[in-house]
């Protein structure tokens, strides 16, 4: 298979998991769910673990749950200060500059939560594209059209686009949709149920495309990428 484009998740694969700036978005979203729910922070982790594996994201479990105002969560889970706390990447943008192929970004965060992350790593100019939540209708990766959005921006396809992400959710949405798809890190969470929509809603957009099943590679990092590329 030969590759013509990169498809990039952003938060924790662009950048480490153990940034800060991860916590505070972590703890801001269970902030949103016990406030919705009118219960404590241990009651909305225990809810959030139990149901999460349900949905694509958090937003889409609580919208499922009669949520209404969307851009008050997205405002309060990334405040204008959010990246405070997410350190300097000292090589990242030599090395993507190095990639022999265009790179566009895919997040189930807002816009203005990829334009204060790029921007603080230095890397903002270096994509052809980026595609948010609001692109995909607020129904995010692993659904097909969260995916097929941000193709179309990048003007690539599925078979020609390597996808990496740090969540096996999505890579499986990837791989079901006929993709290649790499697996960022060893933090990857628990993938979705089998009957969860968006990978329900992966498998059929993969049989009807009349696409054979992807493949995931697992890697601990984007620096190591090179070994895949060189395999296309």
């Amino acid at each position: 298979m030969t590759f013509k484009h990169l498809l990039f998740d952003m938060d924790n694969t662009l950048y480490p998991a153990s940034s800060a700036m991860n916590d505070g978005i972590t703890r801001r979203m269970l902030e949103c769910v016990a406030d919705f729910f009118g219960c404590d922070m241990e009651k909305a982790i225990a809810l959030r673990k139990e149901r999460i594996i349900h949905y694509s994201t958090t937003l889409e479990w609580l919208r499922s749950e009669g949520l209404t105002d969307i851009e008050a969560f997205l405002a309060h889970v990334h405040p204008d200060n959010e990246a405070d706390e997410l350190l300097p990447q000292p090589g990242l943008r030599d090395f993507l500059l190095s990639l022999p192929l265009p790179m566009s970004v895919l997040t189930n965060a807002p816009h203005e939560h990829a334009d204060r992350v790029l921007d603080k790593l230095g890397i903002a100019d270096l994509f052809v594209s980026v595609t948010d939540i609001r692109d995909a209708d607020f129904y995010g990766k692993p659904y097909p059209n969260a995916f097929e959005a941000a193709l179309r921006k990048a003007g690539s396809s599925v078979e020609d686009t390597l996808f990496l992400d740090d969540m096996q959710k999505y890579t499986d949405g990837w791989a079901l949709m006929g993709g290649t798809a790499v697996l960022v890190g060893s933090e990857n969470g628990r993938p979705l149920s089998a009957d969860a929509v968006p990978m329900v809603k992966a498998r059929e957009a993969g049989l009807a495309a009349g696409r054979p099943l992807g493949k995931t590679h697992r890697l601990n990092s984007i620096y190591e990428i090179n070994e895949i590329l060189k395999e296309s």
